[in-house]
């Protein structure tokens, strides 16, 4: 557990200087629920900068589930064409904004098992939600980074984010789970990266596993 709260705290430090995760940095920006969802759902195989940009641009015309909903999908494709499966992801953020409207008066529901509900949103997307739009900090979001950096690290092994999400809550103080995604998602992006991770440089390499396996090698 020391070396857990250690090596969080050390992580914290390293990602100031590093862009924040896109929704992350919506949800301070803007407090909106609505706006986290769906930059969220545009992220998916999408890099960060190029989700915020676009999120931006959809937001300057369609800034509410109502103008969402009842927007035409070519003019949403138009905007979002720069983001990875564009077509589908049109398709998804207008159906989920009009059963926002037809079901839940417009409003984002702060409930994660409503969440789910939703066609296209699981529980990486309902955890962000609740986290960066809701700002509830009972909950912890899994995404790549997320599930390869506590395996690499040897904290945890498991082969499903789902896994991931009940083991970490097991062995990290809830305190740190409202920002660990943002934190995690930041390192993932700049040192511990999917392929050719930048151990060298790496402040918590002395506490990984992976990079102690291959020296012992």
């Amino acid at each position: 557990m020391n070396d857990v709260i250690k090596i969080i705290n050390i992580i914290n430090k390293t990602i100031k200087g590093f862009t924040t995760p896109v929704a992350t940095d919506i949800g301070e920006k803007t407090k909106d629920p609505f706006k986290v969802l769906i930059s969220t759902i545009l992220s998916l195989r999408t890099r960060d900068e190029t989700t915020g940009r676009i999120s931006k641009e959809l937001f300057k015309k369609y800034d509410n589930p109502e103008k969402l909903a009842n927007a035409k999908l070519k003019d949403i494709q138009e905007i979002i064409r720069p983001v990875n499966y564009y077509i589908g992801k049109s398709k998804r953020i207008k159906e989920i904004s009009q059963k926002l409207v037809e079901e839940y008066k417009s409003k984002v529901p702060e409930d994660f098992n409503e969440l789910l509900k939703f066609k296209g949103v699981g529980r990486k997307t309902a955890n962000i939600v609740m986290l960066y739009g809701h700002n509830q900090p009972d909950y912890i979001a899994v995404d790549i980074h997320m599930h390869r950096i506590p395996n690499r690290l040897g904290w945890i092994k498991t082969k499903k984010p789902e896994e991931t999400e009940e083991a970490l809550k097991k062995i990290v103080p809830k305190k740190y789970w409202w920002s660990l995604n943002n934190n995690f998602v930041a390192f993932g992006q700049n040192i511990c990266l999917p392929v050719s991770p930048k151990c060298s440089i790496c402040p918590v390499r002395n506490y990984c596993k992976r990079v102690n396996v291959k020296s012992s090698r």
